[in-house]
């Protein structure tokens, strides 16, 4: 190599450099909310207030897909569902910042008509104009490619993928599988197909999911948590009533706070630390950004 293609080529390695380290911590500090009290619709807000409010995500006429768990036939204080105040204070937000459309559904493991009864929902959103508590529809599930580590394809509700904001709202429980369940796994409820394939690798699957599978917005109800006996529950003596709502632009951030609810560290959660190791988000408490409201 002569002279002038040394200093070219050092030139450009040192610019490469220069970038990167400016990409780096120009790069926005992952940051989690985290709102306590026992009035949940009013912790909700307060929640997501300290983001910047839902006008921060949702613009005039958007469709908004907020995509709660309420996958299993049991009542809101089993704390195997999403809270239904939580989900509905978050649907009035994004209508009054101006959601043309605010869509909710889930893929439920238990019959869906009981589900969406016994969750709560139903009730919550009764007459509730311009939102739309709707039953899933096989038919719109639409084959994404996504040449993950795992999944090639998967077949994903094209309603989700459609919405000009997605807003992942999961409560926070144990699972027997994956420890505990919380936004990379609440992403599953849009998955068709046999979706229960994914369990001999789910935490490599899920992240696969979740880097094509865009979440806005990840708002983890921990208003009552369930510390055991998940997914499904249903013994009271399993729940813990915390009055926490979490919210976060990132997922992986949100999930990792939430860990700790369980007296648990991120890095013991396979499924956190698949995305984390994707790219998808901030797993390490020391560098997450948790303002208390």
């Amino acid at each position: 190599m002569n002279r002038r293609a040394f200093l070219k080529t050092v030139g450009f390695w040192s610019l490469f450099m220069e970038m990167s380290v400016r990409n780096l911590f120009a790069r926005e500090q992952a940051m989690v909310a985290v709102a306590e009290g026992s009035d949940h619709a009013r912790t909700t807000r307060k929640a997501l207030a300290a983001l910047g409010g839902m006008k921060r995500f949702v613009k005039s006429g958007n469709v908004v897909v907020i995509k709660p768990n309420m996958g299993w036939d049991r009542t809101p204080a089993q704390a195997a569902n999403t809270n239904p105040v939580v989900v509905r204070a978050l649907a009035e937000e994004a209508l009054a910042a101006g959601a043309k459309r605010v869509k909710i559904f889930d893929r439920t493991c238990n019959d869906e008509r009981r589900c969406y009864v016994q969750s709560g929902m139903k009730d919550a959103f009764k007459g509730m104009k311009n939102v739309e508590l709707k039953f899933i529809e096989n038919e719109r599930f639409k084959k994404v490619t996504i040449r993950g580590s795992v999944l090639a394809e998967w077949e994903l509700y094209g309603e989700a993928l459609s919405a000009d904001v997605f807003i992942n709202v999961p409560v926070a429980k144990h699972h027997g599988l994956s420890k505990l369940t919380l936004g990379l796994k609440n992403v599953m409820g849009v998955m068709g197909g046999n979706r229960g394939s994914i369990h001999k690798n789910l935490d490599v699957a899920l992240a696969d999911i979740n880097s094509v599978m865009k979440t806005h917005l990840t708002v983890i109800d921990a208003t009552r948590i369930l510390t055991a006996h998940g997914p499904q529950g249903g013994n009271l003596a399993d729940v813990k009533v915390l009055n926490k709502v979490i919210a976060s632009t990132d997922i992986v951030a949100a999930d990792s706070f939430a860990t700790t609810l369980f007296g648990m560290k991120p890095a013991e959660i396979p499924v956190t630390v698949a995305a984390y190791r994707r790219g998808l988000g901030e797993m390490n408490l020391n560098r997450i950004k948790v303002v208390k409201v």
